[in-house]
């Protein structure tokens, strides 16, 4: 059953792709979406059937899902040039962590913290508060908690594995 859940977020990101960014059936493909990566993990725990496998789907699917949004939104959303460097940052730290993951123990892995779940927490609400708030602080806050969040899991990474 977690499993399925799981798979639902990749087939609903595909979706997500061919809508309309911030059209409502592209919220509501959002919204899904962000739900089952919400309860994939707890359906798994209740269900006892938590497996290696859905672990990886849970990444592929986060991947899929976050490209498609980056994709997607990216390029309609006016922020300042340095914001775009800031996440590129971020992005590059984030890759460094799971190619060293890679490398140590030979599989993807990653780290699932608390400042991590709140990042992602946070960036998910961004959509669905675009045209609310001020897009450039609301994006510098994000990379604030993203960035802790990233160096937080280099800190794991580099001290698991070493």
């Amino acid at each position: 059953m977690a499993n399925f859940i799981t798979g639902s977020r990749i087939v609903l990101s595909i979706l997500l792709f061919f809508c309309t960014p911030f059209s409502p059936a592209f919220y509501a493909l959002y919204i899904t979406a962000g739900l089952t990566d919400m309860i994939d993990g707890t359906v798994a725990r209740k269900t006892d059937t938590v497996s290696e496998f859905g672990a990886k789907l849970d990444t592929f699917a986060d991947i899929v899902f976050t490209a498609v949004c980056i994709i997607r939104l990216l390029p309609l959303i006016e922020m300042p040039i340095w914001i775009y460097l800031w996440i590129a940052c971020i992005v590059f730290i984030k890759l460094t962590n799971v190619f060293i993951n890679y490398i140590r123990l030979k599989k993807l892995a990653s780290v699932h913290s608390v400042i991590n779940k709140i990042a992602g927490a946070v960036l998910f609400f961004f959509p669905l508060s675009y045209s609310l708030l001020d897009t450039t602080r609301f994006a510098a806050a994000i990379c604030v908690i993203t960035t802790l969040a990233a160096l937080h899991e280099s800190n794991s990474v580099l001290r698991h594995n070493s």
